[in-house]
């Protein structure tokens, strides 16, 4: 345990030394699977043991300076999954948003969220108000919760705003740009993902945040469930992330210059 701790203080160190990415967005697959592979069938269990990976993700970010953690914590596809399995989701969510408060308090973490959150049931909407009222005093990492959400929502929601604004005379159409429609996302306030993290193998974004994905870097593992998410593994994806040359579109010699 004191090797594996002094490894990843040295990794720490060394990814604190670069170019730390100012927004890593995570998809947490492979609970269900994971589950599986303990000889459970209930899914449940899965996300039940994910939240350790969580915490591990939030506290590393937070640790070695990156501004904002995006997690898809649930999609608005996800309400299709089996009743039993999304009211034993939404229950998770309520205890462990409010179990994880004095956590996010003790490392100066702010709590925010994206999607369409009018359609949580009222008990999550209460504990995530709290949990944001909470933490608007925390000034480190900004912890953003993807609840109901799903890039398509995303962008269609920004185009209706646009609409309206534009059928009330307060937008021009010629005035529409790539700048206007991001301050119509639900994720306006958030710069666009450096890296995008995915654990259980799958090389797809699953209606994750399309638009600001555009240039992000990603890194899949191949061989690893969410709950078995530790730091280290936050630390090997920004070091790949730190190997990368960001060119948005430029050669490589024009980035160099």
């Amino acid at each position: 345990m004191a090797k594996a701790t002094a490894e990843n203080n040295i990794k720490k160190d060394a990814i604190m030394a670069k170019h730390v990415p100012k927004h890593v967005a995570i998809i947490m697959d492979g609970n269900g699977r994971w589950a599986r592979s303990q000889g459970i069938a209930n899914r449940v269990f899965g996300h039940r043991n994910a939240i350790k990976a969580v915490r591990e993700a939030t506290e590393g970010c937070a640790e070695i300076g990156v501004e904002f953690l995006t997690l898809y914590a649930f999609s608005t596809e996800n309400w299709d999954r089996p009743k039993k399995e999304v009211d034993a989701l939404m229950q998770l969510l309520v205890h462990t948003i409010a179990d994880e408060i004095p956590t996010l308090m003790k490392n100066n973490i702010r709590l925010q969220c994206v999607g369409d959150v009018k359609t949580l049931p009222k008990s999550c909407q209460k504990e995530l108000a709290d949990g944001i009222e909470a933490t608007k005093i925390n000034t480190g990492l900004q912890l953003v919760l993807a609840l109901s959400y799903s890039g398509k929502w995303d962008i269609a929601h920004a185009a209706k705003e646009i609409a309206i604004a534009v059928q009330k005379g307060h937008v021009l159409v010629e005035d529409i740009t790539e700048e206007l429609v991001s301050r119509f996302l639900s994720s306006s306030k958030l710069p666009d993902v450096d890296l995008m993290i995915r654990t259980g193998g799958d090389f797809r974004i699953s209606n994750f945040m399309l638009w600001q994905l555009a240039y992000a870097e990603f890194h899949i593992f191949n061989d690893l469930f969410w709950p078995d998410f530790r730091r280290t593994h936050l630390y090997d994806a920004i070091e790949s992330f730190q190997t990368k040359q960001r060119r948005f579109g430029k050669t490589g010699d024009q980035i160099t210059k």
